[in-house]
């Protein structure tokens, strides 16, 4: 069992254990030490979001990573699928992202990715893990006023703009008009940089981060937000990215939120279309819901479920041979264009299927018939195997009893906040709420916070 890393990278409050200054320094040589078995100078990139604490973190990262022997260069505030695709292009030997993604401004994290643009497997990160405790026994922590990273260098930031770009060759938003919700994260240094290249009128918001106001009221997580300015606006469609932009969901003209199931919808068909759909396969998640494995049913599309995490869903498209895959947050893999989920490149496909279409979004998921759905969290003071506590079994195996072949349950351990999330989805939203509410309170009396 990993320690530190979740599904996502370590995570939490900057300052606190594991993002201490010490530990920081650990990771840093620990990482250095794991690249080094393979490149006696082996070169790491470094990019961060718009956090107040990942300038520090970087420093003192960059710090460990120098003990450990590692050269560091430095893309300053770029987006975490950038790093994997600069990584991979410029041969470094690892990439690191100091984000912690769609969290709160208090906390940051350090995701890694492989020379190879892909995040590591586990059984790398439980390696590197053991390193860094062994690390914790001997170094001291360093000043982080004393420490910094190396300048940015813009060049990195121009490469990405200019490869997302080429992914949509030919696309022209001339006549369109668009709202972009940059979650005052990682994509508010891109979002205006690209999208002015593309014409068409766009209207940019929470572009203007000071540190603290990172998906404050705004992004990927409250879809709501562009949904109603994308409708006030009477534009097109609207987007909104999370803090590091791996993600992104999307509006349609009417103020509807349109998420990552009705992404995966939209691009399996089109990619159907053009023969670029391999197996007539799609990989999502246990939390996409049960409508769109019906839409795609009905397109001749077989759906699969992969554990919640894009680094799971990719691991089941490798198994599969799949060619499109990702979560209902708004995670989209497209192996044959990147190594992870990138939240501005999907922005940039789904705006030439549209364009290709000639159709509006809504029209394009007209048909995506969602079954009610809840999610209910609840903050636990402990991840203790959810399988040996009596109560929350009893109370998952009534609901999943009643609901039959109508409904599904999905609890399980969030990978980057301390909660446990109760997923019920059912034909009956009365049944839905209510065995959800029963899962809820049967965890919150034993682990409760």
């Amino acid at each position: 069992m990993r320690k530190l890393f979740g599904t996502d990278g370590i995570r939490g409050v900057a300052g606190e254990a594991p993002l201490d200054a010490k530990t920081i320094f650990a990771v840093g040589v620990a990482l250095a030490h794991q690249v080094k078995a393979r490149n006696s100078h082996p070169r790491v990139l470094l990019g961060m979001d718009t956090r107040e604490s990942s300038a520090w973190i970087a420093g003192v990262l960059h710090a460990g990573l120098k003990q450990g022997g590692a050269e560091t260069e430095n893309a300053g505030v770029i987006t975490t699928p950038a790093v994997a695709y600069l990584a991979r292009k410029y041969g470094f030997d690892a990439g690191i992202v100091i984000s912690a993604s769609h969290n709160p401004w208090q906390d940051n994290g350090i995701k890694v990715f492989g020379g190879d643009g892909y995040k590591l497997p586990d059984e790398t990160e439980l390696r590197i893990e053991e390193e860094i405790f062994r690390q914790l026994e001997s170094v001291s922590a360093p000043d982080r006023s004393a420490t910094s990273a190396p300048l940015p260098e813009e060049k990195f930031r121009r490469d990405y703009e200019q490869f997302l770009l080429s992914v949509v060759p030919g696309l022209d938003l001339a006549g369109m008009k668009l709202v972009l919700d940059c979650a005052n994260g990682a994509a508010s240094v891109i979002a205006p940089e690209l999208f002015v290249r593309l014409g068409g009128q766009v209207h940019f918001t929470h572009v203007a981060p000071d540190g603290r106001n990172i998906n404050a009221e705004c992004g990927a997580l409250h879809p709501e937000i562009v949904a109603a300015e994308t409708k006030s606006a009477q534009a097109d469609m609207g987007a909104t990215f999370d803090g590091d932009a791996d993600r992104a969901l999307f509006a349609d003209s009417r103020g509807n939120v349109v998420n990552g199931d009705a992404v995966l919808l939209l691009a399996a068909r089109d990619m159907q279309a053009r023969g670029l759909l391999k197996g007539n396969v799609v990989v999502a998640t246990t939390m996409s819901n049960m409508g769109l494995e019906a839409a795609l049913r009905r397109s001749g599309i077989r759906m699969l479920r992969a554990p919640v995490g894009d680094k799971y869903v990719l691991e089941r498209m490798q198994q599969e041979g799949a060619s499109l895959g990702g979560e209902q947050s708004g995670h989209i893999l497209f192996p044959h264009l990147a190594t992870t989920g990138d939240g501005l490149m999907t922005a940039l496909v789904v705006l030439d299927i549209v364009r290709r279409a000639g159709k509006p979004l809504h029209e394009l998921v007209a048909d995506l018939k969602v079954f009610p759905q809840v999610i209910v969290n609840v903050r636990v003071k402990e991840k203790r195997p959810l399988e040996q506590i009596a109560t929350v079994t009893d109370t998952i195996r009534e609901a999943e009893s009643s609901l039959a072949e109508n409904g599904r349950v999905v609890v399980r351990y969030s990978g980057t906040e301390a909660l446990a999330r109760v997923m019920v989805e059912a034909e009956s939203e009365d049944k839905m709420r209510y065995h959800a509410e029963r899962i809820a309170v049967a965890i919150r009396e034993a682990l409760g916070a």
